[in-house]
């Protein structure tokens, strides 16, 4: 085991879409940071990956969400400005289903609550707009014009990139092993070397019920199955012709993404209870 490779004001562990932004928030206030990455930075081992996400302000699941969605686009407009390169792209979001399902019913409760301009759109409509999403007939959909993606991968090597710039000290393909509290901090170990700081900021996804052992039972990781598919129109099917989507049927939540980063239209389904990996 190395020695200690220097004292540091705060280790972050775990460089994807979360910790990545806490480096170079804490960086650029001058911070000395240390982050701990024991994949390549980025990498396809974490929840961070995939070309493109969904960011969307009418936010079915609960209306409380809406002042951090907002506050996000308006972090992913200042990184933007900082790194000189697009990350978020509005296309557009389209919630649909049948009338009375939480997803279109949930949707307009969020717009309403929070003065957010949206459309009601019939099948007929959605199809007429959007040539690339055909509903069945009765379903209805909720446009947002804000609505789009972010690029992961692309996120997470700005932050990075503009930390080290910042002075953090950004260390990949190193595994922490483990960690302890000390009277003046923690010391981190990992499979190269021990360090010491006088805080920790655990974002390890997947992996921190590995580290922090009171979370363990309390955290499930869940197998999500994304694939690309390759339509047959594919000029139906580009960021300006289609916006980003969510479908709700009586069993499953599906969601769609444009062409963007990868060959074919992004696809999956919102949920996966019980998949565990």
């Amino acid at each position: 085991m190395g020695s200690p490779n220097g004292e540091s004001d705060v280790i972050v562990i775990g460089i994807g879409g979360i910790g990545s932004a806490v480096v170079y928030e804490l960086a650029k206030r001058g911070i000395d940071v240390l982050g701990l990455e024991r994949y390549s930075i980025p990498h396809t081992m974490g929840s961070s990956h995939g070309y493109t996400r969904i960011i969307r302000r009418a936010y079915h699941e609960n209306p409380q969400y809406v002042s951090m969605i907002t506050r996000a686009y308006e972090r992913w407009r200042d990184l933007e400005d900082a790194y000189g390169e697009q990350l978020l792209y509005e296309t557009g979001s389209l919630t649909a289903g049948p009338p009375t399902s939480d997803l279109v019913d949930g949707a307009v409760t969020t717009c309403e609550k929070h003065s957010i301009d949206y459309e009601q759109l019939g099948a007929d409509e959605t199809a007429e707009r959007f040539p690339g999403i055909q509903l069945p007939a009765g379903f209805e959909a909720v446009y947002q014009s804000d609505g789009g993606f972010v690029r992961p991968e692309a996120g997470i090597t700005a932050h990075v990139r503009l930390a080290q710039r910042a002075g953090a000290r950004i260390r990949a393909r190193e595994e922490v092993v483990g960690w302890d509290s000390t009277p003046t901090g923690v010391t981190v170990t990992t499979n190269k070397g021990t360090y010491e700081a006088d805080r920790l900021v655990v974002a390890a996804g997947a992996w921190t019920g590995n580290l922090i052992e009171s979370l363990d039972d309390r955290l499930s990781p869940e197998r999500q199955v994304i694939s690309w598919i390759q339509p047959e129109q594919p000029e139906a099917f580009t960021p300006d012709r289609l916006p980003v989507f969510l479908v709700s049927d009586e069993e499953d939540i599906h969601y769609g993404i444009p062409i963007f980063g990868a060959p074919g239209v992004k696809f999956g389904r919102h949920y996966h209870l019980n998949e565990v990996v």
